[in-house]
């Protein structure tokens, strides 16, 4: 589920997810906001579960980050 393999394709996996997630945040954003306009977009996230998910994975590999209720990427 994280990684793709036989079963689950790169778009399906949350590597694949998150790739398009961390696009979307070119601009600082609340997750209300960045939920509305990624899943309209990206028919394969489907769920807010799985959103979540993604938004988890990239915060544990450091690539954004919360501060006052917005989402940001984490720039090093």
């Amino acid at each position: 589920m994280i990684l793709p393999d036989k079963n689950i394709t790169l778009a399906n996996s949350l590597i694949g997810l998150g790739s398009k997630i961390i696009v979307e945040l070119s601009t600082p954003q609340t997750v209300s906001s960045l939920w509305e306009k990624v899943r309209k977009k990206y028919l394969e996230i489907r769920t807010f579960e799985r959103f979540v998910l993604t938004l988890d994975l990239l915060y544990i590999m450091g690539l954004i980050e919360l501060e006052d209720g917005i989402i940001k990427r984490q720039m090093k």
